[in-house]
């Protein structure tokens, strides 16, 4: 130990000496005259301010982790609290900023990121945009080492973006390339473009992140251990691919070949090679894919992998002239959310827009139908599987859909009336989700407002079908 407080070169030390910081601010650790101080000369995050002011740490521009003898790196995320009181993780983990030139020749191993992200102390606080950085409440802290699986999917995102880089398309990065890490946006539209190898045009400045439904899962579980400060994190939900299995191939390779034995079977077929019974609900469909993907996962949108990476599987069915009856629902407006997020970077709908999908889909057979529990029913044969992220041009026409949705909100137009319909051909539309009319949503304009959702149309939805897999 030393005149520090703690010992800079112990990952425990460093953790147990942020534990008084919960429940209390900056300012009322340190002093009013020390953040007043700091403020002044113009510079510091949270973070920065926290490593100097309360850790007395130096903070440099080495790219080692911030407590470079310990090998651990600070940061401070917000979090949001809804109306109901629960809290809520309010954007992604920004770990380290992209340089297109530089980054193409560090494997994993030897990356800024990689050496930044093995083990960090996450310090939570309560966001509120109206109070200065160092009045915001501390209230959960964990030292987290990243586990070996989440390693294996974080370092193929990581080969993933860079090979991108490579062709000359950092341009064209999402954050739906990609499972836990993104490659996040970073200032706004209109910012100068920054050079990239192989290709002449410019490309948005762009950051490692990990994603906002990844870092989700790390305060669900600081959450459920009952504690305010964490050592170590391990997810305890079901999982559909092991490490094992990791180490041999990519997660989407894994998935894919799943389906594969089951390419041109219908639901008879499938659930007799499963040795599963046949049903005549209404997600049969679903559910069959979701035996394939594991059988022992209840659900595998609420599985580790899937939660972690923000990946939801849609099931689609294709009539035998081609059309498909029903557009794809997601989840209700938050109002509230849509009010208080003035960046379509940080917006819900942006996470889940650009997340990836894993597409399973269906497709009638005109000729034949199937007799399922004594009654005939339409020939649907499993006839392709695909993961989908949405296109930029979509993407940017998705801008637009969220900024009417946030417009009529901010009027409090909360209306079919207002919102984009079906008829207008614009891919998204807004409308109930089957008998939710009759349910209302807290309205931060006052009282309460109808639950309306956000959809894919029907037709969008046959276009990328038919355009994929």
């Amino acid at each position: 130990m030393n005149n520090l407080g703690y010992d800079k070169t112990s990952p425990k030390s460093i953790f147990e000496y942020a534990i008084p910081l919960l429940d209390h601010t900056l300012r009322e650790m340190v002093g009013d005259e020390a953040v007043h101080g700091y403020n002044m000369k113009g510079k510091g995050t949270l973070g920065q301010m926290v490593e100097e002011l309360y850790y007395h740490y130096k903070v440099n521009s080495n790219p080692s982790p911030d407590f470079e003898e310990a090998g651990v790196e600070l940061k401070t995320t917000g979090l949001k609290r809804l109306k109901d009181l629960s809290l809520q993780i309010k954007e992604r983990l920004v770990v380290d900023m992209i340089d297109y030139n530089e980054v193409v020749n560090q494997s994993f191993e030897m990356s800024l990121f990689y050496n930044k992200c093995r083990l960090m102390l996450l310090l939570f606080y309560l966001y509120d945009g109206s109070l200065e950085q160092y009045d915001r409440l501390f209230l959960y802290l964990a030292l987290w080492k990243i586990p070996e699986k989440d390693l294996l999917m974080i370092k193929h995102d990581y080969e993933v973006i860079i090979e991108k880089i490579k062709r000359g398309e950092a341009h064209l990065l999402s954050e739906g390339d990609t499972e836990y890490l993104g490659a996040c946006r970073k200032g706004q539209k209109g910012d100068s473009l920054r050079k990239q190898p192989n290709s002449e045009i410019g490309a948005p400045r762009r950051a490692f992140s990990l994603k906002t439904a990844y870092m989700r899962t790390v305060l669900q579980y600081i959450k459920d251990s009952g504690k305010r400060a964490v050592v170590n994190y391990e997810f305890e939900g079901e999982q559909v691919v092991q490490t094992s299995e990791l180490q041999e191939r990519p997660f989407d390779e894994i998935i894919l070949s799943r389906f594969a034995p089951y390419i041109g079977k219908d639901y008879k077929e499938i659930c007799a090679l499963l040795n599963k019974k046949e049903s005549r609900s209404k997600a049969k469909y679903f559910d069959i894919a979701n035996s394939i993907v594991s059988p022992d996962v209840s659900n595998v949108n609420r599985s580790e992998e899937f939660m972690k990476a923000g990946l939801t599987m849609k099931t689609i069915r294709v009539e035998g002239n081609g059309s498909i009856n029903e557009s794809m629902s997601f989840e209700n407006i938050d109002y509230e959310e849509v009010y208080d997020n003035e960046n379509w970077y940080d917006s819900r709908l942006y996470e889940m827009f650009t997340s990836r999908f894993l597409f399973v889909v269906y497709r009638q057979d005109p000729n034949r139908k199937i007799v399922v529990n004594g009654k005939e029913e339409k020939r649907y044969f499993l006839d392709k599987v695909f993961f989908w992220t949405m296109p930029l041009d979509d993407v940017d026409l998705a801008e637009q859909y969220w900024l009417n949705i946030r417009e009529s909100v901010l009027k409090n137009h909360i209306d079919p009336l207002y919102f984009w319909k079906i008829k207008d051909h614009k891919k998204f539309h807004v409308r109930p989700k089957g008998r939710v009319a009759a349910d209302l949503a807290y309205n931060p304009n006052g009282g309460y407002a109808k639950k309306y959702c956000y959809w894919f149309n029907s037709e969008y939805v046959k276009n990328i079908i038919e355009n994929n897999g």
